[in-house]
């Protein structure tokens, strides 16, 4: 699919959109001023739709409603928030993102969407690149802390990250958006979305572009030239139902990106035509059938996730004789068939095998005074088969528990045998629940780790790599009042890594290193009255390398979040945000050389304000950094000042 295909699907649908025009029914808009209080929903704890009140997981999961609400674009700025979930990135919108979460490695958090994985087989570490996913067409997004290889295996070490897409109900809908604001930054998106009796549809498309700042930070000497971004996706997401118990249902995404960036952080990191092109395509198709009256469900799903990068680097004014190029690309097979049998009320077993594979290759290229170099890495695949097991009780309203184990087969390194068991004890009289993890996970090496060629300086991948491992625990309660308006959470948690895959000049990657992280995570919220509602979280933790006792890099201490949201005048609605990052460590350098620094705390205050102006019309104004706090998320690369974007919705 072409940028020019892309481009034309959204002005087709910028232009159809006010034919649908339609009031919203005036029960719809109390029903978003007065919110019933109900319990959310969560899928990715346990596979199935299973209220929060009931797992004992550490799950945070992101409603349609917060999304529209704080008026952001990207699934990366909306985890900016989230409890245990540390983000960086190497400059402006666009730049590459990752996240920690509970302290592990960006790679040991499992990135899904609709529950298949993102994570690229070609990157070093199989890691995902989170700057490129809009909000466009995204029900929720569910953040799961802890060990998760038991139901999703590889990559699942630390916790989860599930990106859910819409599923369109109702009568026909459009909604049209659009913002523009600082650093040249405009985005604009259309979704048309709805169901009849036998179809359910949720078609999108958007466009985001920024004229950027510098990606290495403009405090150094010799940054001085913006690095922009462009963003074209297209998704969709359309189910059939043709019968009672028979459905199927497919998703698409395609995404397509064009960034510039910097040869590195620091002085003199500015380069003003190196261009990345980030491609990626994502299908997924479901058939989901019901047998003996409903008690045995099962799911199909296959899936496939395609990604294309390039590198452009020519030589220009600041690099007279050094250029560059580079592409990478990869492509993730899954096919997964899930049961799951409601036997009794008290009990429900989910059991299922699924088979997956991954493949990679890369091409590197330069020239410059040293001469010409190159680096190939060829064709590659690996295979992973898993079989897993859950069951899931409940008794007499107040116990709850889900245990479960899965065997995972690697066409390299063999198998690996995980575990999980999350009980959860409900005191209804007080408000009270006791709740407690504990679970294993595991990491299979990447493609590049295993398979990629030597050098004359020595060996790089190694097959005979085992696969990284984490125990982790916490254990916990969370009291309410006032009839549930008012939510207090607290718990402990710890995470032990093993045989973590590093890099040794002289044996390439072996399995060495070892991590430990441990903290607590605490949450109030309340819903103090019909109009006005809180919400504040604060992690305290330390991580470290249990051989050297050092701090794990870029893994903040504290982690403090608050927000606060009012409506005002029926019709209005106002957010004021707090986000403290404490100290963390980093390498800095400079020339051949490199040192350990301690990266200062900061404080981002941010706000949203929006209005609807008509049944049917809102307009919004978001400010971030209000404050022009500087700081850095990565040593040497540039972060955002204050901000001001503007923008309105529509809804037919």
């Amino acid at each position: 699919m072409t940028k020019s295909i892309l481009k034309s699907a959204f002005i087709f649908a910028l232009l159809i959109g006010p034919l649908f025009a339609e009031q919203e029914p005036e029960s719809q808009k109390q029903k978003k001023e007065n919110p019933p209080i109900q319990h959310e929903i969560t899928v990715t704890s346990t596979r199935i739709d299973t209220p929060t009140r009931e797992i004992a997981s550490s799950v945070t999961v992101i409603s349609r409603e917060e999304i529209i609400r704080s008026g952001k674009s990207t699934v990366l700025e909306i985890l900016q928030d989230v409890m245990g979930v540390s983000l960086i990135q190497n400059g402006p919108v666009g730049a590459a993102a990752s996240v920690h979460i509970r302290g592990g490695n960006a790679e040991h958090t499992l990135v899904m969407m609709d529950g298949v994985e993102l994570n690229d087989p070609i990157t070093p570490s199989r890691s995902t690149d989170l700057a490129h996913y809009s909000l466009d067409n995204v029900e929720k997004i569910e953040v799961l802390r802890g060990p998760q290889s038991t139901l999703y295996g590889s990559d699942a070490i630390s916790g989860v990250i599930n990106i859910i897409t819409r599923k369109g109900e109702g009568r026909p809908t459009i909604n049209f958006s659009s913002q523009a604001g600082s650093y040249g930054t405009f985005s604009g998106s259309t979704t048309l979305s709805g169901s009849s009796e036998n179809i359910f549809y949720s078609l999108g498309t958007s466009f985001l572009q920024s004229a950027g700042f510098s990606a290495a930070n403009q405090v150094y000497e010799g940054n001085t030239e913006k690095d922009g971004y462009q963003n074209l996706t297209f998704s969709s997401r359309l189910g059939f139902r043709l019968s009672d118990n028979l459905e199927f249902d497919f998703v698409v995404r395609r995404i397509e990106t064009e960034i510039d960036i910097d040869n590195f952080g620091g002085a003199y990191g500015d380069d003003p035509n190196n261009l990345q092109t980030y491609n990626s395509l994502f299908l997924k198709g479901q058939a989901r059938w019901l047998l003996w009256n409903n008690r045995w469900e099962q799911k199909l799903n296959l899936a496939i996730v395609d990604y294309d990068r390039s590198y452009e680097n020519p030589t220009d004014e600041l690099h007279p004789f050094d250029s560059e190029q580079a592409f990478y690309s990869s492509r993730f097979y899954k096919i997964d068939w899930q049961n799951n049998l409601y036997l009794h009320e008290t009990n429900i077993v989910t059991f299922g095998v699924d088979f997956q594979e991954e493949h990679g290759e890369s091409e590197y290229s330069s020239n410059g005074l040293w001469g010409p170099f190159q680096s190939l890495f060829p064709h590659q695949k690996a295979s992973t088969t898993g079989l897993y097991i859950q069951d899931q009780l409940r008794f007499s309203g107040r116990f709850y528990a889900t245990l479960g184990t899965r065997l995972d087969i690697h066409s390299q390194f063999g198998s690996s045998l995980t575990f999980r068991l999350a009980p959860a004890y409900l005191i209804e009289n007080t408000g009270t629940k006791i709740k407690g993890t504990i679970g294993t996970g595991f990491k299979s090496p990447s493609l590049y780790q295993l398979y990629a060629p030597g050098t004359l300086w020595g060996p790089i991948g190694n097959d005979t790599l085992a696969p990284e491992k984490s125990t982790g625990w916490d254990i916990g309660m969370e009291q309410t009042f006032l009839n549930e308006r008012i939510t207090l959470k607290a718990q402990y948690f710890s995470h032990t890594y093993i045989n973590l895959i590093d890099f040794d000049f002289l044996e390439g990657y072996i399995n060495i290193a070892k991590a430990e992280s441990k903290g607590f995570e605490f949450v109030f919220m309340g819903q103090i009255t019909e109009s006005l509602s809180f919400h504040a979280s604060y992690t305290t933790a330390n991580h470290a390398d249990k051989d050297t006792g050092a701090s794990l890099l870029r893994r903040p201490n504290s982690h403090f979040q608050s927000r606060i949201n009012l409506i005002f005048l029926t019709k209005g609605n106002i957010e004021f945000s707090l986000l403290s990052i404490g100290r963390r460590d980093d390498m800095e350098f400079v020339g051949f050389t490199s040192e350990r620094v301690t990266m200062p705390s900061y404080t981002l205050v941010n706000s949203t304000v929006s209005y609807e102006i008509l049944s049917s019309t809102q307009i919004f104004l978001r400010l971030e950094n209000i404050f022009d706090v500087d700081y850095e998320t990565v040593k040497g690369y540039g972060a955002p000042g204050f901000s001001i974007y503007g923008g309105f919705r529509l809804n037919f």
